[in-house]
């Protein structure tokens, strides 16, 4: 793999893990501020509660599963010695 490709790659992954940031912190905002005005409750707590919590943990392991299989790329980073 060439510097530029590396470097190709390495952009693509940075991009891709703010998007998951991103969609990690709406997602918490939306569920945590979304459903406070809801009278559900889950295991005697708010189901605004229950969203934000839990729902923002099985959403970042999921999207963290999707980059490592997806995304990332496995690839030495030492410089390759072309003779």
């Amino acid at each position: 793999m060439t510097e530029e490709e590396k470097y190709h790659q390495v952009r693509k992954e940075a991009g891709a893990t703010g998007l998951v940031l991103l969609a990690i912190i709406v997602f918490w905002a939306v569920a945590g501020f979304g459903l406070a005005a809801c009278d559900v409750k889950v295991f005697h707590m708010p189901l605004w509660v229950v969203a934000s919590c839990f729902g923002t943990w099985f959403l970042g392991v999921a999207l963290v599963r999707f980059l490592t299989s997806c995304v990332f790329k496995d690839m030495n980073l030492e410089e390759d010695s072309h003779e």
